[in-house]
């Protein structure tokens, strides 16, 4: 059938705990503790990990990363100054009753020009480390497929 569009990708469970199994381990190369949330493009959870020893905020706030990523279709990490005072977006942490994160550690995940679902990382006392720690995970993201 010509003209029909290729069916999306969804972010199921096998591809969202090779996306967690990523995250960990470039956590473990950057020598940080982290959590790791993966939803889907829906913002629901998919897959979680929390490494031993790993902060107690970490839990919510990679699933609330994710959420965030997912929701605004951008990294969290882009959204800081953006939610600034002046800025377009001001007083986005605010909004869905705080749930949205504008620092770094959500990275939507994209299957061309559609968001498809999102990683969070968060644990690191650095949100740079989350955010590579993401970016790590989103780039091993169809590898699970073959």
């Amino acid at each position: 059938m010509t003209g029909a569009a290729a069916p999306r990708r969804v972010v199921d469970l096998a591809t969202a705990g090779a996306l967690c199994d990523a995250a960990v381990a470039r956590a473990r190369r950057q020598g940080v503790l982290v959590s790791v949330a993966v939803v889907d493009a829906g913002g629901n959870l998919v897959a979680f990990q929390r490494m031993d020893g790993a902060e107690i905020a970490g839990t919510v706030l990679a699933t609330d990363k994710a959420y965030t990523a997912v929701a605004n279709s951008i990294p969290t990490h882009e959204l800081a100054a953006l939610s600034a005072p002046g800025g377009p977006l001001y007083g986005l942490q605010a909004a869905a009753g705080g749930r949205f994160v504008v620092f770094g550690g959500g990275v939507p995940l994209r299957e061309g020009t559609h968001i498809v679902g999102a990683v969070g990382v968060s644990g690191a006392s650095d949100p740079a480390d989350d955010v590579v720690c993401a970016e790590a995970a989103v780039a091993k993201a169809w590898e699970a497929e073959g």
